[in-house]
């Protein structure tokens, strides 16, 4: 009777090794699902604020009036704070984000098909996004702002 127990014992004790390392691996996976989710959503912000960039340069460049569009942007991804920013240089303007309050330049850039001026910052939270768009001096110029 003395030998069955100790066998009983590293039964118990291979049983909880394996069903802890069944959790940690499904504790895992779910993180990675919910990380990836998280940074599509991210991405999904991008591409609405370039093709709403798009929309509103053709407006502006089709009738010479200036536009003004409020975005629909959540208040967080993930219960995250997150930064949407507008920049360009001579030969392209892009559109990036990035996760935080602080805002950096961040990859990959989301490039808008069009000759224009972009800059300004949205950090989520507070007030919401404003894009605006005019034409000045021959060249059309795109400014992300927030409403507070």
């Amino acid at each position: 009777m003395v030998t069955i127990i100790p066998g009983y014992m590293y039964s118990i004790v291979a049983a909880l090794i394996v069903g802890t390392i069944i959790v940690s691996s499904c504790a895992l996976a779910m993180t990675s699902l919910r990380n990836n989710a998280i940074n599509q959503q991210l991405a999904n912000v991008d591409e609405y604020v370039a093709t709403q960039s798009l929309i509103l340069i053709n407006h502006v460049t089709e009738n010479g009036q200036n536009a003004t569009q409020i975005l629909d942007l959540p208040t967080a991804i993930g219960n995250q704070e997150y930064w949407v920013s507008l920049a360009g240089d001579s030969s392209s303007a892009w559109v990036e984000s990035g996760f935080g309050s602080a805002v950096i330049q961040s990859q990959p850039q989301i490039y808008i098909p069009a000759n224009a001026a972009a800059s300004g910052v949205y950090v989520s939270g507070w007030g919401m996004a404003v894009l605006q768009c005019c034409f000045q001096n021959q060249t059309v110029i795109l400014t992300l702002t927030r409403t507070d």
